[in-house]
């Protein structure tokens, strides 16, 4: 058994997430979770809400509200839409937490004093109508190094460099189009070139990441600037020295604060766990393992800040945490897009998570983001190809086998018939279901999840085939035979409904029912109202026991079990769906 920490990226709090957002950070790292439990492991999976930052504050004042109340209502709308999708976190949490405020703090002080903060005037971007600074994000203009004609203030998602917003030609304020002005101010920088052999000499050990990101990691060491951590900013951190720490107009950048958030919300797990030091576990054994999930509009903040940041607390001198574990992988996704267009809230291209799971089984989304996601390739969210995946392989593959066995087994005997003696073509078929632990596991371990499943979907597919071979329904002359076919289907469901189930939680909970199982198959998370550890505020968290839950292993039917009629499984869905969906989108 290792330690495994699965850091899943931190949803913004200024609206509630689409498919896009939970086919990157959400599916995935809960795919992995899921897995790695079942296979013995201690899983500490653990985000929540990114809740500081000018676009906060910006959308709080178009919605005439305050910031704390934009973030208290967009973390409940995102925790219940996760929650909806059965992602497994040990603690779903927030940025505004006394805990993570003193958490970026201490990393901050302890980077400050081991000389890796340093001061700089510089010039920041200000609306000329408003006089408030304006958010790198929010600045766009040309990229003076490719040329690229949509580049943000603070990266170029061309070309992936590190930009300032006044380096950008032509610059203009996304809120408003206006030219903004730039102000001399005074700020603290992140040395990040000082990390840059570090960071090289860590990325040449890597070899197991996926190859792009390693790719664009690499790229990015041979550029390195010092990178702002602070901004002129209202909402936000407080930046932890004399002099700084009481004003009104400087806070931590939420770039910075935010990445924190993977240690500040294991530190709060533990202090909720009743040993305060239990997250050191997933910190600082050197055996122990940590995978990093995102989007790859993120890959920057987690293969190159976030390591320099964690290097430069830990060394020369470790600050008060004592020193912290480098990322073992950084697991980015692609970009999903809808109907060949990008998603996007403001032209109405995009479905939201709640109001998916309101019309669709949750399992139907994480079963296209598993066999037909982003995971190395941009790729493109269709409605017709979400009804055929969802038709043809789950309902018409998966759910008809497990149906038609159940039900004739239910029908003849009432029972999981007694076995006689197996053939050829039974122990075949049952080694064959069995060796998909090992495939389908080492796809799983290797984060090849669309590998993994078509390989899961694959032995259904014999399992099918055996089945329709076999034909048990034109044995009623030799109930001995029937029930020994029906038994080795209903054996091979068991194994296939455990190799699906990191994919598909809520179905195979359904199954594991269906076939005379009791107890938790499949452990779901919870949302449980907690207060503040440090100021009392109350909040939603997501968190569960998942210490319950099949195994990943091969575990044989009980004879005699009672067998009911069963229920579908998956819905199938109508044609109509697609053109009224499609029809959604336009309007």
């Amino acid at each position: 058994m290792s330690r495994v920490l699965a850091a899943v990226a931190w949803p913004y709090a200024n609206g509630p997430r689409h498919i896009g957002h939970v086919s990157g950070f959400g599916v995935p790292s809960d795919v992995f979770s899921r897995y790695m439990r079942m296979a013995g492991h201690d899983v500490l999976m653990v985000s929540g809400t990114d809740e500081h930052g000018t676009p906060i504050q910006v959308q709080a004042d178009a919605e005439g509200v305050t910031p704390r109340e934009l973030v208290d209502r967009y973390n409940r709308v995102i925790v219940e839409d996760l929650h909806g999708l059965g992602l497994s976190y040990d603690l779903f949490t927030r940025t505004t937490t006394g805990n993570h405020y003193q958490v970026v703090q201490e990393l901050f002080q302890g980077l400050h004093d081991n000389g890796y903060i340093i001061a700089k005037t510089t010039l920041g971007a200000i609306s000329p109508s408003t006089g408030r600074t304006l958010p790198d994000r929010y600045i766009e203009g040309t990229c003076p190094i490719c040329g690229y004609d949509s580049a943000r203030g603070d990266q170029c998602d061309n070309c992936g460099n590190q930009l300032d917003p006044d380096q950008l030609i032509n610059p203009r304020s996304k809120i408003n189009g206006e030219t903004p002005e730039f102000v001399e101010t005074e700020h603290f920088f992140l040395d990040l070139p000082a990390f840059a052999d570090q960071l090289s000499a860590w990325l040449d050990t890597r070899d197991g990441w996926r190859p792009n990101v390693l790719k664009f990691s690499r790229n990015l060491i041979d550029d390195l600037q010092p990178r702002a951590i602070t901004r002129d900013l209202e909402w936000g951190v407080p930046i932890p020295l004399d002099g700084w720490r009481d004003r009104d107009d400087k806070r931590i950048y939420v770039w910075f604060d935010a990445v924190i958030g993977y240690l500040s919300a294991s530190i709060e797990w533990a202090r909720r766990s009743g040993d305060p030091d239990a997250w050191r576990k997933w910190w600082q054994d050197p055996e122990a393992q940590g995978y990093y999930f995102m989007g790859k509009d993120n890959i920057v903040f987690h293969s190159v800040i976030w390591p320099s940041i964690l290097l430069g607390y830990s060394s020369p001198k470790a600050g008060s945490l004592g020193a912290l574990n480098l990322p073992t992988e950084v697991v980015s996704s692609e970009y999903l897009t809808m109907e060949g267009r990008k998603f996007s809230s403001s032209r109405r291209v995009v479905i939201y998570v709640r109001d998916f799971l309101e019309r669709y089984d949750a399992d139907a989304l994480r079963y296209f983001i598993a066999v037909a996601g982003p995971e190395s390739n941009d790729t493109d969210f269709t409605w017709a190809e979400f009804r055929r995946r969802n038709n043809d392989e789950l309902v018409a593959g998966w759910g008809n086998l497990v149906n038609r066995s159940i039900s004739m087994a239910a029908k003849n005997f009432g029972e999981i018939p007694a076995v006689g003696e197996l053939t050829a073509e039974d122990e075949r078929l049952l080694a064959a279901v069995r060796a998909g632990f090992d495939s389908v596991g080492q796809l799983l371990g290797k984060h090849r999840q669309k590998a993994a499943i078509t390989e899961a979907m694959r032995i259904v597919g014999e399992v099918n085939k055996y089945f329709s071979d076999q034909a048990p329904w034109k044995l009623k002359e030799d109930k001995a035979r029937m029930g020994t076919v029906l038994y080795v289907a209903l054996q091979a469901v068991r194994d296939c409904n455990t190799l699906l189930t990191p994919f598909l939680p809520h179905s195979a909970q359904k199954i594991h029912e269906l076939l005379g199982g009791t107890g938790v198959h499949a452990p779901m998370p919870e949302i449980v109202e907690v207060e503040d550890l440090d100021n009392g505020r109350t909040y939603p968290v997501l968190k569960g026991d998942y210490t319950v839950g099949a195994k990943w292993e091969h575990v044989a039917i009980e004879l005699g079990t009672p067998l009911a009629a069963p229920t579908p499984v998956f819905r199938k869905l109508d044609e109509s769906i697609v053109e009224e969906e499609l029809a959604r989108l336009q309007s």
